[in-house]
C-alpha cells in the first residue's frame, strides 16, 4: 500500500508542476517581470509548501529532527538532485543576477542558520520572525529590480492571452495537486523507511526531502523541457531561500526548533553549504555563466556520495 501511495503521489507532483509553470509564465506577462522573479516567488512558495507542512508537524508532533533535516536535506537536494537532473535535461542559461542578488542571498541565509543553529543549538521565535523579515526585504529588492528590466525570453505566446481566472485557477489546481501528492509521497516514504528500521533523522535529511523536493524536480524538468530555462533555476535558488526563511522561519515562531540529533551540526548543514557555495564557481568555468550536462552530472554525483555518506555513517 506505501508504493501505491508514493506512485500516486509522484503523478499529482507532477500535474502540479505543470500547472504551476503555466501559470508563472502567464504571470510574468501580466505583471511585465522577469520569468526569474515568477519563478523565485510565486513557484517557489508554492512549491515551498510541503517543506514547511511537513516541518511544522515535525516540531509540534515533538521531532524536531525531521524539521531541520527535512529543510537541510531539501536545499542539498534542490541543488544536487534537482539542479543537477535538470541540467541533464538540458544546459541551463545563466545571467547576472544570479551572482549580483540571487546566489548571495542564498548564502546569506544559509550562513545565517548555520550561526543561529550552533550559537546555541535553537531556533528561537525571534530569530525566526528575523528570518521572515529578511524574506520580506529580499523580496521588496527583487520585484523593485524586476520592473525596472523587461521579458526578453522567448515564451509561448498565447499565454499572454490566457484570463486572470483561468491563472488563478491553474495556481489553485497546482498548490493541490503539489500538496497531497507531497503528502502521499512522504507518508509512503516514511512507512516504507521505518518498515527497514531508518532512524528520524535519516528520514528527514533523506526520503522525505527528497519528497518535499519532487515538487520543484517536477516544475524544474518541465520547465527546462519547454526552454523556460530561467524558471528552473530561479525555482530552485528561490526555494532554497523560502525553505529557510518562511518554513523554518514560521515553523520557529509557532514553536521554538531545538537541536536534537549532533550531526546536524557536525555533518548535515555543512554539506548543504558546500553544494549552495559550488554554484558561484561552477558558473565561470568552461562554458560561462552556463549549467552544462556535465556540470549537472557533477552536482548528481555529489549528491550520490551525500547520500551514501547519510546511510552508512548514521
Amino acid at each position: 500500500m506505501s508504493i501505491l501511495w508514493v506512485i500516486l503521489g509522484f503523478i499529482l507532483l507532477v500535474v502540479g508542476g505543470e500547472y504551476l509553470v503555466r501559470a508563472s509564465v502567464a504571470l510574468s506577462f501580466k505583471f511585465n517581470i522577469s520569468k526569474m522573479v515568477i519563478g523565485m516567488t510565486v513557484v517557489s512558495f508554492a512549491t515551498s509548501a510541503p517543506e514547511l507542512l511537513v516541518s511544522l508537524q515535525a516540531a509540534l508532533s515533538g521531532s524536531p529532527a525531521i524539521a531541520i533535516n527535512n529543510v537541510v536535506g531539501s536545499n542539498i537536494a534542490n541543488i544536487g538532485l534537482v539542479l543537477g537532473i535538470t541540467a541533464l535535461v538540458g544546459p541551463i542559461a545563466v545571467d547576472q543576477s544570479f551572482y549580483k542578488l540571487n546566489w548571495p542571498v542564498m548564502m546569506v541565509f544559509s550562513i545565517a542558520l548555520f550561526y543561529l543553529l550552533n550559537n546555541d543549538s535553537i531556533l528561537s521565535g525571534l530569530e525566526g520572525g528575523v528570518l521572515c523579515i529578511g524574506l520580506v526585504v529580499f523580496l521588496v529588492v527583487l520585484i523593485r529590480n524586476a520592473k525596472k528590466e523587461t521579458v526578453a525570453e522567448e515564451v509561448d505566446d498565447k499565454l499572454a492571452e490566457v484570463s486572470n481566472i483561468k491563472i488563478v485557477l491553474w495556481l489553485l489546481i497546482g498548490a493541490a495537486a503539489l500538496y497531497f501528492g507531497s503528502e502521499w509521497l512522504v507518508d509512503g516514504s516514511k512507512a516504507i523507511a521505518r518498515a527497514a528500521g531508518v532512524s528520524e533523522a535519516v528520514i528527514g535529511v533523506s526520503l522525505i526531502a527528497i519528497g518535499t523536493s519532487v515538487p520543484e524536480l517536477a516544475a524544474s524538468i518541465i520547465a527546462a523541457a519547454k526552454q523556460e530555462k530561467a524558471i528552473s533555476l530561479g525555482n530552485l535558488i528561490g526555494s532554497n531561500i523560502f525553505n529557510i526563511a518562511s518554513v523554518l522561519g514560521l515553523t520557529a515562531m509557532v514553536k521554538p526548533i531545538h537541536i536534537t540529533e549532533p550531526q546536524i551540526l557536525s555533518n548535515d548543514i555543512f554539506w548543504m553549504l558546500g553544494f549552495s557555495a559550488v554554484l558561484l564557481p561552477l558558473i565561470f568555468i568552461p562554458k560561462r555563466m552556463q549549467i552544462s550536462r556535465f556540470k549537472g552530472f557533477f552536482l548528481v554525483l555529489g549528491y550520490a556520495a551525500f547520500m551514501i555518506m547519510v546511510f552508512t555513517h548514521k
